[in-house]
């Protein structure tokens, strides 16, 4: 995700990134760093050192009219970044084009802040630098620039920071200092290997700066501590101190050396741009120094808000206007008020809250308050409550017994039957014709059936249950146990018949239409305590189409609100494509 519209609002790159294309065109040694993609587009590869330091020198002709020279070997600066900190230190010092000086802490082979700092706001500038390879660089290019009556660079000792640097400079006070220290503390570090989150994609760019520039003992913690102990001794001889940080974890204890050594004045800031975030701390001993507001915690939220829009044409207006009726709108209603009733429907089938609010005279506006996400699988539902509804016992035909006897009858139909001279003990023959029906005796169920299966272990239970013959008053008991006795019978048939207890579910399952109205009842939006999301519909004419927009209230998740919206605009163009009643 780019953060570019993070930037300082004062940085000329946050609404206008470099044209590469326009680059390429009038600098050749831009030029052949550049390539083209699929689409057309004008691209750089990041990870090759000369194409960033080429896009690097450009953008500084180009835009600050400087000229450098930077050795592979050492530190690449981005420009963007840099001019970041520069407008941060112009809202520290209270300003931007007024004589002020600085220091800058390992300037670098490329000097760039005291360039950009010098060219752009006349600032004076004490730039030092420990490594020869850096110091010969930058010297030559503040003077390629004509800036040394600005810029004044000193080779200083490894390990010296503002103390050794500031012996010779005894009277001057200074308006800021400025570092971009080394961010690692090892080479493991410096490759991600123990500071970089697992989780993390790898660095976009290449990395190269030469060994003082990006590591120190300690990192860049234990870098910026030196610095603040170097604060406590020099106090007042600079209004601001400040630093660059690679890593937010190293800010919060920062700050708490701050606060334990009694600094009055702290204060940070967030460097987004493309793709890469730093921070930066600031400190002061002066009391009449304002002290810029650290970044907003809700800086996502600071993004525009657009809505989300779907557009009903005209013909698909037409056609729910012509249907409109069965939902029961008055006759030729507005386009926006036939929208309007539709999606009220859509709404009330889904059990999402909602009320009319004041609007504009030729548009609608409705405040949802969603309590349950109720049109995800809404064809699983559907299907559920067919097969439930499938799956409830059903009223008999009329004139047709019910009676366990004869359901049970009927599930011995295939049971062979012996011929009514056997006995009890005889065994079961070919089965009699259609019309045939024993007068007396008992039946004994098979072992099995015809195809071979097993009878299931609750088949073989005794279980006798008288059943009316067709042909005399007598009953036939199915019997599997030989020994029956009068009170099995009259235990089984106390028995409900099927009948009753197909009323007994049905009494138990489905709710009497009161109980239905008292679940149905909506609740005021207003009232409701615990919801997934809140959100207002637009409805609004443009021309001869109508236009719906949902605007984010509140809430949990912005997904649900997309899937809300997606699902409403299906379900008009639905009845468009079926309409109700077919």
């Amino acid at each position: 995700m780019s953060l570019n519209k993070s930037m300082h609002p004062r940085n000329r790159y946050k609404d206008k990134p470099p044209d590469f294309a326009y680059l390429a065109s009038k600098y050749p040694d831009f030029e052949q760093h550049v390539h083209t993609n699929l689409a057309g587009r004008a691209m750089l590869n990041f990870k090759e050192p000369e194409a960033v330091r080429a896009l690097t020198c450009t953008l500084l002709k180009e835009d600050f009219g400087l000229t450098i020279d930077i050795p592979l070997e050492r530190l690449i600066p981005t420009v963007p970044l840099r001019l970041n900190y520069i407008h941060w230190v112009e809202d520290l010092i209270g300003g931007q084009g007024e004589p002020r000086r600085g220091i800058d802490i390992g300037t670098g082979a490329s000097c760039i802040y005291p360039l950009l700092g010098a060219s752009m706001n006349g600032w004076h500038y004490l730039a030092t630098e420990v490594d020869d390879i850096c110091f010969d660089y930058a010297t030559r290019n503040v003077e390629q620039n004509n800036l040394s009556d600005l810029i004044k660079v000193v080779k200083v000792p490894q390990k010296t920071l503002l103390m050794d640097a500031l012996k010779e400079e005894s009277a001057i006070v200074y308006d800021f200092c400025m570092c971009n220290p080394p961010f690692f503390a090892n080479q493991l570090e410096a490759k991600g290997v123990n500071s970089r989150n697992s989780r993390r994609p790898p660095p976009s760019s290449v990395n190269t700066g030469g060994v003082t520039e990006i590591m120190a003992e300690g990192g860049e913690l234990e870098f910026v501590k030196r610095i603040i102990h170097d604060s406590l001794q020099l106090k007042t001889r600079l209004r601001w101190y400040s630093c660059m940080l690679g890593k937010k974890c190293s800010l919060a204890p920062l700050k708490e050396e701050l606060r334990k050594q009694g600094v009055p004045k702290v204060t940070h800031t967030e460097f987004c741009q493309g793709r890469t975030m730093r921070w930066a701390l600031a400190w002061s001993f002066y009391d009449d120094v304002t002290v810029p507001s650290p970044p907003s915690k809700k800086r996502k939220l600071e993004k525009s808000r657009k809505p989300l829009t779907f557009m009903l044409l005209q013909p698909t207006v037409k056609e729910l206007q012509s249907q409109a009726s069965s939902i029961g709108c008055p006759s030729n209603p507005r386009p926006v008020e036939t929208i309007t009733a539709w999606l009220e429907k859509t709404l009330s089938d889904l059990k999402v809250l909602y009320k009319r609010v004041p609007c504009g005279r030729k548009e609608q506006s409705l405040f949802l308050t969603v309590v349950e996400n109720t049109w995800i699988h809404g064809r699983q539902r559907r299907r559920d409550q067919g097969r439930h509804l499938r799956e409830l016992p059903r009223a008999p035909p009329s004139g047709i017994s019910t009676t366990p006897s004869s359901v049970t009858a009927q599930h011995h139909s295939s049971t062979h039957i012996p011929d009514s001279s056997h006995s009890e003990s005889h065994t079961p023959t070919a089965a009699q014709g259609p019309g045939s029906v024993p007068q007396s005796g008992t039946i004994r169920a098979n072992s099995q059936r015809a195809s071979g299966q097993e009878v299931q272990s609750q088949e073989e239970e005794t279980s006798c249950v008288p059943v009316k013959n067709s042909g005399t008053e007598e009953d036939v008991i199915m019997e599997s146990s030989p020994s029956i006795t009068p009170n099995t019978i009259l235990a089984q048939t106390a028995l409900p018949t099927t009948t009753q207890k197909q009323e007994a579910i049905i009494t138990e399952e489905v709710p009497t239409e009161t109980q239905e109205q008292e679940v149905m009842q909506p609740q005021s939006p207003g009232a409701v305590q615990h919801f997934l999301f809140k959100c207002l519909v637009n409805v609004k004419a443009e021309e001869q189409d109508v236009a719906v927009e949902i605007h984010w209230v509140e809430g949990q998740n912005k997904d649900l609100m997309n899937q809300l919206c997606t699902y409403l605009k299906n379900t008009l163009f639905r009845v468009v494509a079926k309409p109700l009643g077919t």
